[in-house]
């Protein structure tokens, strides 16, 4: 497939709230579909529309030029669809165009409308966002002392854009609790869409902050690094607060999993909105033992990727329910440099499960939580304490250092990591039975 074909699968990329820098190809947009026979127009209701718009003309309180009275008009058809299609005028549609580069200057925080504000789908990672404490989940109620209920997506975006070093204070609301405010500098955000490090010896973690459009490729060479450097026991494939991206790369990096069935298939209207993506026979990670964490900020592409794996049987899935953005938008470029970010599928698991408004189901449930150590906690004493105590009988010794009780693993602090890793050494001891 090629770039201009490829299908998005994000959470809103406009709200990444970002200002472009740089210019590359966009992956989110293909051509205009061939339409079928036009359906007769309603009369009555363009009567009305044409009404309506020479009422504002003749009696709003400030003149209005015609071009602005219809292109909010287009932008209410298009919100008033769903929260994920959107019109893009030529600076929202080259944001979009440029977000799936992976550099882009912003909060680094994807949003979705809700009732009485905005509803933060996820921070991204080493983003101003993240860097403040913004929350899957949290509410914003205020951008600047100016609210936003009655804003349109694009315009609380735009609200939240500017220039690198600037600030903006957002106001939140997050859950039971009362408003509190919240000021980020903006910053021009490099996304690192893969990164990894060692748990333990022969356990990988693997993060997936953002799906980009070389995010397969990434993970496929990571994945063959990591296989030649040591024998793997267990990956970990951190997807939590990863709000999606664009569709192939989940594919590709579902692929690097599994060798072979299908991976997920979308439908729609439209033919070409049906499609079916399947795995190839090359997977690096072979069949080394794999957990998938995920939250309520795992979104789409994310979704796609603990949905096949979960079908297949290839990995258990860890943490709470995802997102549940089942959807995929397509763009559709429009004369002028605008577009239509229009929602034209949804998609399913190998399985036929749609995750939309539904979310993935973790095979076992971790809630967020934070480990800490008894301070009444004292060293246990053992056999080997005792005066007089006999010696081993196969000559082993009593080893001379012992680790204390109060020390904690470094991954302690990530309880749903933390669990997921003990989880993947259980499977390598019920693997050697």
């Amino acid at each position: 497939m090629t770039a201009a074909r490829t299908l998005l699968a994000s959470c809103l990329s406009l709200a990444l709230v970002s200002v472009p820098v740089g210019a590359q190809e966009s992956a989110a947009v293909q051509a205009a579909p061939e339409q079928a026979a036009p359906a007769p127009l309603p009369l009555d209701e363009l009567r009305t529309f044409a009404e309506v718009m020479e009422r504002i003309r003749s009696a709003y309180v400030e003149p209005v030029d015609d071009a602005t009275l219809l292109d909010n008009a287009i932008r209410g058809m298009l919100e008033g669809l769903d929260p994920h299609s959107d019109y893009l005028d030529p600076e929202d549609f080259k944001g979009l165009q440029d977000s799936t580069s992976g550099q882009f200057g912003g909060l680094g925080i994807e949003i979705g409308q809700d009732e009485g504000g905005l509803r933060v789908i996820a921070p991204i990672d080493d983003t101003p966002a993240a860097r403040a404490g913004i929350e899957p989940g949290d509410l914003i109620m205020m951008i600047d002392d100016q609210p936003v209920k009655g804003m349109s997506l694009v315009e609380a975006v735009e609200k939240m854009r500017g220039p690198a070093g600037s600030s903006v204070t957002l106001t939140i609301v997050r859950g039971d609790g009362g408003p509190f405010e919240v000021e980020l500098e903006r910053a021009i955000v490099k996304v690192k869409s893969v990164r990894t490090e060692a748990l333990e010896p022969g356990y990988a973690y693997l993060r997936i902050t953002q799906f980009q459009t070389n995010t397969g490729d990434e993970v496929r060479r990571t994945l063959q690094r990591l296989a030649s450097e040591e024998t793997l026991k267990g990956i970990v494939l951190d997807l939590r607060n990863n709000p999606g991206g664009v569709l192939q790369a989940a594919v590709e990096v579902t692929d690097a999993f599994i060798t072979e069935g299908l991976i997920v298939y979308t439908r729609g209207r439209l033919p070409n909105s049906e499609m079916r993506f399947n795995a190839t026979s090359n997977a690096p990670a072979g069949d080394v033992p794999l957990v998938v964490l995920i939250n309520g900020g795992s979104a789409s592409a994310s979704e796609i990727v603990a949905g096949a794996l979960q079908d297949h049987g290839r990995a258990i899935v860890m943490g709470t329910d995802s997102f549940g953005k089942g959807s995929v938008q397509t763009v559709l470029p429009l004369n002028n440099d605008r577009a239509l970010k229009l929602t034209t599928a949804l998609y399913y698991t190998p399985n036929g499960r749609s995750i939309q408004a539904q979310g993935i189901v973790p095979d076992i449930r971790v809630e967020r939580a934070k480990v800490t150590v008894d301070p009444e906690q004292t060293a246990a004493y053992r056999e080997a304490d005792l005066a007089r105590h006999l010696n081993n009988a196969n000559g082993e010794e009593r080893p001379t250092v012992r680790t204390p009780m109060t020390e904690r693993s470094e991954n302690d602090s990530d309880y749903q990591l933390n669990q997921a890793l003990n989880l993947l050494k259980g499977l390598n001891i019920s693997r050697k039975q």
